[in-house]
C-alpha cells in the first residue's frame, strides 16, 4: 500500500499531460459528406465546439478568416479548435452553400449523411463537433492556435491511416455500436491533434501551455487545478514548489502574465460555472467551499468575473438541459 500523500502525489504528474487527460469531450453532431465539384459549404460557427475534418477520399481546400487557407488531402484531419465558421470548398472559385440550407439524411440522431456537387472529381470527408465542458479542457483550448492539421505522409503520422480507415468503414456501414465507435475515435483525433501541435509548435512553448512544462509554476498550477477549494497562499504554493515567496511570485507572473492569487480565484470561477451547471450545490455552501465570507460576496465576485450572475447561469443551464430533453431549441 502506497505512503504517498495527496499532496505528494502530484509530484511525478506532467501537468501538461494532466490538461491533455482532463479533456471531456460530448459529441455533437457527425456527418459523413459525399461531394462531387464543384461544390462549397458555407460551416457557420459553433462556439464551445471543436469542429474537424477527415479527408478519407479526393482533396479540397479549407478557408478561414483567421486560420488562413490550406489544401487538404485524403488521409488529413482538420481540426479548429475555437469553433469558428468557415468554407470547405473543390476549388478556390466554387460557390458555397451554408451546410443547414443542404438536404442531410439523418442516418441516427447524431450522424447524418450529406451529398452534393456537381458531376466533377469525387471528395469524401467525415466531419463533426464535439463540445468541451471541464474548465482544465477549457483554458487548453483557449491556448490552441485557429487552426491544426496533421497528415498522413509524415512518418511519424502514420498510425493515422489505420485509424481513418476505421472511421471509414464504420461511418459507411453503421453497425450496431457504431455512433459510440465514431464518437470514440473521433475523442482519440481531437487529442492527438492537439498532441501534434504540442510537440511541434513553439508557439505551445509560450503562455500558460509554457507555463505547464515549469518545473515550478507548472507544478504549482497543477496543486490549483487539483484542489481548488484549498485555502491557497502565494507562501504555501511557494513551499511545495521549492521557491521562496518572492522568486515563486515573480516567476508566476513572468510566465502566466497573472498574479498566483488572481489565478487561484479565477480557476474556482470555472469550477463554480460547473457546479451551477452540473449540480444542485445551494450558492450558499458554494460561496463557503471557494473561501468566500457569505453569499452576496461570492455573487458579487463571480458577477465580476463572468458578467452573469451564478443564478442566472443556473437558471440557463437548467433552459438548456428541459430543451434538450423535450426536443426543442
Amino acid at each position: 500500500m502506497s505512503t504517498q500523500s495527496p499532496d505528494d502525489a502530484w509530484e511525478s504528474v506532467d501537468p501538461l499531460g494532466e490538461a491533455l487527460h482532463s479533456l471531456r469531450m460530448s459529441g455533437t453532431f457527425y456527418c459523413r459528406s459525399e461531394l462531387s465539384a464543384p461544390w462549397g459549404i458555407d460551416l457557420p460557427a459553433m462556439p464551445g465546439c471543436l469542429m474537424f475534418h477527415i479527408v478519407t477520399a479526393g482533396e479540397c481546400r479549407i478557408e478561414s478568416e483567421l486560420g488562413g487557407t490550406k489544401r487538404l488531402k485524403a488521409g488529413d484531419f482538420v481540426l479548429i479548435p475555437h469553433g469558428r465558421g468557415h468554407l470547405l470548398k473543390s476549388d478556390v472559385k466554387a460557390s458555397v452553400q451554408n451546410i443547414f440550407d443542404l438536404h442531410r439524411e439523418m442516418i441516427s440522431p447524431r450522424y447524418e449523411l450529406l451529398k452534393y456537387g456537381g458531376r466533377g472529381r469525387e471528395t469524401r470527408l467525415i466531419c463533426g463537433a464535439v463540445c468541451i465542458d471541464d474548465p482544465a479542457s477549457l483554458r487548453l483550448v483557449e491556448a490552441l492556435p485557429e487552426m491544426i492539421v496533421m497528415r498522413t505522409d509524415t512518418p511519424e503520422n502514420d498510425w493515422l491511416v489505420g485509424i481513418i480507415r476505421l472511421m471509414m468503414v464504420e461511418a459507411r456501414e453503421m453497425r450496431p455500436g457504431g455512433d459510440t465507435v465514431i464518437t470514440r475515435v473521433s475523442d482519440i483525433l481531437v487529442v492527438q491533434a492537439i498532441r501534434h501541435w504540442l510537440e511541434n509548435d513553439p508557439l505551445a512553448r509560450t503562455g500558460w501551455l509554457g507555463a505547464l512544462r515549469d518545473a515550478q509554476v507548472g507544478k504549482a498550477i497543477a496543486l490549483i487545478h487539483r484542489h481548488p477549494t484549498r485555502p491557497w497562499s502565494v507562501r504555501e504554493l511557494a513551499e511545495k514548489v521549492g521557491l521562496s515567496r518572492s522568486a515563486f511570485a515573480a516567476r508566476f507572473m513572468e510566465l502566466v502574465g497573472d498574479s498566483p492569487m488572481r489565478y487561484v480565484r479565477h480557476w474556482r470561477f470555472r469550477i463554480a460555472m460547473n457546479w451551477l451547471r452540473d449540480t444542485d450545490l445551494p450558492l450558499a455552501e458554494m460561496a463557503d467551499q471557494l473561501s468566500y465570507q457569505s453569499e452576496a460576496a461570492f455573487n458579487r465576485a463571480f458577477k465580476t468575473f463572468t458578467g452573469k450572475t451564478p443564478g442566472s447561469v443556473r437558471r440557463e443551464a437548467r433552459k438548456l438541459a428541459l430543451a434538450g430533453s423535450t426536443g426543442t431549441a
